[in-house]
């Protein structure tokens, strides 16, 4: 006797995102450093990882991002703000803005450098080298004994 065979299943249907799914902003969990999406006008984000809550910088307002120069992590600031604390390894991180700092190759391994303008010489974190900058770089450059 034949067995009457199932019809297939029906593929899900793909995710569409509401029409205003484009109201959406992210900003970096205060506990676990996670990127959260959140609805714009929200005031606070709980985290769904580590359930820290984060509150929401109001509207308008200009973030930037810098490198913690203690354990590496990337953090997220209110433009403007002139220091940095990691929440991690709670380094404070100097905040500068692109028009404070200036580069340079190291005049021993070319590594590029980054320094704040106003600065005579920078010292390379790779080969200890100190570079002279700013308005005579004909002076020689010195090796830094350490």
């Amino acid at each position: 006797m034949p067995v009457p065979l199932a019809p297939y299943p029906t593929p899900p249907t793909p995710f569409t995102p509401p029409a205003n799914a484009g109201t959406q902003s992210q900003l970096v969990c205060s506990g676990c450093r996670n990127l959260l999406l959140y609805p714009v006008g929200a005031t606070s984000v709980c985290c769904a990882v580590c359930n820290a809550v984060t509150a929401v910088p109001p509207p308008g307002t200009e973030m930037a991002q810098l490198v913690c120069g203690g354990c590496h992590t990337l953090l997220m600031y209110i433009r403007g703000a002139t220091s940095v604390q990691c929440s991690c390894c709670h380094t404070v991180n100097l905040a500068m803005e692109a028009n404070q700092v200036a580069h340079v190759n190291c005049g021993n391994c070319r590594m590029l450098l980054m320094y704040q303008y106003g600065a005579r010489s920078v010292k390379c974190a790779v080969c200890n080298f100190v570079t002279s900058v700013g308005v005579s770089t004909s002076t020689a450059e010195q090796k830094f004994n350490s």
